[in-house]
């Protein structure tokens, strides 16, 4: 087999793990624009503050050790123990959830029934504050995330594909997690949004909240579950993440990324987003292999936002996204 082909086949396999990360990130947006029917500009900033959690937890950091001891001239830093990761994992789960209710408490709760614009202004704010919240609880360094998960070439894959090609693909074994992962997430989100008096309830409240709380639905409940839902979907993005590139604030930026697999996808679609994030990781991995050597590299940058433009051009709802027909 030409080498050239077996190069875009480890190329391909490698661009398929890579959607799966961004369509991790993508599957939180979905979540809250079909309970709000607004995009949450904040779901990065969630994986990131998400992530940050769990390694303080892990590592038995002192939240807001730098305030009290710039406050109190003390050098208190970390508590004489570590929390195992699954615990850890429980912990910064829980911390998600009432970041959840927090938010439906303070911020939601007072702005039912005005228009869209203001609740997607009300995310970025959120996402500006707990970014600096998230700096003055754990600290702005480069964190290490270690929860157990293989990393490093799959040995099994490589003497497989050496054996079958004469040539061996290299797939981390990071990404696979991550992909079964995600596939177990995609299912059982797909399960709840169908088949459950929840499910059922979120959708109507995404196609009209008056309507909703006339019909005896809690927006308060329903707004509650879906944000505590993205807090977990925000936190499992930032675990594989924060595990593949270290827990740092530029992990907030994957939300960028997740722009373009939404638009390919549709933003009310589970199944879309996973779609979308695959299209995008092969996309841009065999663009770059083919045609980036021609006009000198780093197409990655910006591949997924011209294919996004012309989705949008020629197909503005998406791949799986609802047509919205609106009458004048």
């Amino acid at each position: 087999m030409p080498e050239q082909l077996l190069f875009a086949m480890e190329v391909t396999l490698n661009g398929l793990m890579a959607g799966v990360l961004y369509a991790l990130v993508a599957l939180g947006f979905v979540l809250i624009f079909k309970a709000s029917g607004i995009f949450n500009y904040a779901q990065g900033v969630m994986a990131l503050f998400a992530a940050l959690t769990l390694v303080g937890i892990q590592q038995g950091q002192v939240p807001f050790s730098h305030l009290i001891n710039a406050v109190f001239g003390t050098e208190i830093h970390h508590f004489p123990w570590h929390v195992p990761s699954i615990i850890a994992i429980i912990l910064a789960a829980g911390v998600m959830v009432l970041f959840a209710y927090l938010v439906e408490k303070y911020i939601l709760q007072h702005l039912i029934g005005q228009p869209d614009i203001i609740l997607f202004m009300a995310t970025i704010g959120l996402a500006y504050f707990m970014e600096g919240f998230g700096d003055i609880m754990w600290g702005s360094e480069i964190k290490t995330l270690d929860v157990g998960l293989p990393q490093g070439m799959n040995l099994a894959i490589d003497e497989a594909t050496y054996n079958m090609f004469g040539y061996g693909f290299f797939i981390d074994n990071l990404d696979i997690v991550a992909a079964v992962v995600a596939a177990l997430l995609v299912t059982s989100l797909v399960i709840f949004s169908q088949y459950t008096k929840q499910g059922r309830a979120l959708r109507a409240v995404a196609d009209d909240h008056s309507a909703a709380l006339s019909v005896g639905i809690s927006l308060r409940f329903i707004w509650v579950l879906v944000w505590s839902i993205a807090g977990f979907v925000a936190l499992v993005a930032g675990i594989m993440w924060g595990a593949k590139s270290g827990v740092q604030f530029s992990l907030s930026l994957i939300a960028l990324k997740a722009l373009p697999v939404l638009m390919l996808g549709g933003f009310t679609s589970i199944p879309g987003a996973i779609i979308g994030g695959l299209i995008i990781g092969v996309g841009e991995q065999l663009f770059e292999f083919a045609i980036g050597p021609m006009i000198g590299g780093a197409t990655q940058n910006w591949f997924a936002y011209v294919l996004a433009l012309v989705f949008l051009i020629f197909r503005p709802q998406g791949l799986f996204g609802e047509k919205i027909i609106e009458r004048v």
